[in-house]
């Protein structure tokens, strides 16, 4: 697995291009013509049993629980593709301002919301 994961998956638009989403406020050597509200992806995930299994066995071993981290970034990966989805639906073609937020909703389900303010921008 790449550590730049391709973000344009299943969901994510064709041509918008995760460079064009940013944590800052503003999109270095562009500008802001249009403001087009807060944007977001939403993944809800459980952990299956088999997998709440083998974590179990790799924390007694120490270290990084594999199996954890690869759910968790394939979730935020899920988010992060609507997230630019929901964007591009408002006709936006870059993202600022990106965040993410996660919640435990009950024992092994887990919230990952991604979201931004959806933009639309031309080059300086």
């Amino acid at each position: 697995m790449s550590a730049y994961p391709n973000y344009a998956q299943p969901g994510a638009q064709p041509g918008f291009d995760p460079a064009m989403v940013t944590t800052a406020l503003e999109l270095s050597g562009y500008r802001v013509v249009r403001n087009l509200g807060v944007v977001r992806g939403i993944v809800v995930r459980s952990r299956n049993v088999f997998a709440t299994i083998g974590a179990s066995l790799q924390t007694i071993l120490g270290g990084n629980i594999t199996l954890l981290t690869q759910l968790c970034e394939k979730t935020r990966q899920d988010a992060f593709a609507m997230m630019m989805q929901h964007a591009a639906e408002r006709g936006a073609n870059a993202i600022i301002s990106a965040r993410y937020d996660a919640n435990e909703l009950m024992q092994g389900v887990t919230e990952v919301l991604a979201y931004g303010t959806a933009v639309y921008v031309e080059k300086i």
